[in-house]
């Protein structure tokens, strides 16, 4: 294992990176204890070379240890302390309701130093769940180092969720049935906003939703995507299996032998027995569940 660095920086979670400079790693597991000391671990696929830790507490020192493993078994490690950024003006502001045409008005002026400005396309919803929501968007012209997503929560306070520049789409859990949510995407150079788009999204009733329901959905469609392909290839998944456990969460991984999906979705009941879903991006072979 190489440098770990913090690339991106909020009051409620942040963006760490590294390097392997040397062979290779089956997957990466990230430790640290939260607010209230608590042990943590976040299971990371062997390929990723950032990760983003959500949930953390405004101001407060965090240690992180990031470890390599071969074969379930530890092989190295790198350790790092990060303050989480403070409440208040360091916080990137929920933007203002502007036109569309304003927006771009004021934010693309030709004599900007880079010569390929870099644009936001469409923002919307892919998938939606009654506590979960995954958004998609385009980049048709340039590219950001990075992506900011921020929202109000149900108790109407400030979110603010850092993503990666390869990233086009992003699942934003921990959501309130039946709740309006608006949320804005900020494209970003360095630490400097060049562009953003917002779009709304209510999210399902918990009433209407369970694994049952979800299955009689599934079904529906099936025909319908078999006739819509001209060759008549069935997607078949593959075998399911956990590649990486800890007390408090799971890592599964599966295979797509044959056609392809456009995407995938995850359920489950939790502790309480609620039914949760995490939707999945079609390209996507593995998923982590916290």
């Amino acid at each position: 294992l190489g440098d770990l660095s913090v690339t991106s920086l909020t009051p409620s979670s942040m963006q760490l990176q590294w390097t392997v400079p040397m062979d290779s790693f089956d997957s990466f597991m990230l430790q640290y204890r939260d607010a209230q000391g608590q042990p943590q671990a976040l299971p990371i696929d062997g390929g990723s070379r950032s990760v983003t830790v959500p949930g953390l507490s405004p101001s407060r020192r965090y240690r992180f240890h990031l470890y390599g493993l071969r074969g379930g078994k530890k092989i190295n490690h790198v350790s790092i302390d990060v303050i989480t950024a403070a409440e208040g003006p360091e916080e990137l502001p929920l933007p203002s309701e502007k036109p569309q045409h304003e927006r771009h008005r004021t934010e693309s002026p030709a004599s900007e130093a880079p010569l390929v400005r870099a644009v936001l396309g469409e923002l919307r919803v892919s998938s939606v769940t009654p506590d979960s929501v995954q958004l998609q968007w385009t980049v048709p012209k340039g590219s950001f180092d990075s992506f900011m997503l921020q929202y109000r929560d149900a108790q109407g306070q400030p979110q603010a969720l850092p993503i990666d520049g390869g990233s086009h789409s992003v699942t934003v859990p921990g959501l309130s049935p039946s709740r309006r949510y608006r949320f804005h995407l900020y494209g970003l150079q360095g630490r400097k906003k060049i562009d953003h788009v917002s779009t709304e999204v209510l999210t399902e009733e918990q009433e209407e939703y369970s694994l049952h329901s979800e299955e009689q959905k599934h079904e529906k469609l099936q025909p319908q995507d078999a006739t819509s392909d001209a060759p008549p290839v069935q997607a078949v998944l593959g075998q399911l299996r956990v590649s990486s456990i800890n007390p408090s969460s799971v890592e599964l991984q599966w295979t797509v032998p044959k056609g392809s999906f456009d995407s995938f979705m995850l359920q489950y009941r939790d502790a309480q027995g609620q039914p949760q879903a995490l939707p999945v991006d079609g390209g996507s072979r593995l998923v982590t569940v916290p």
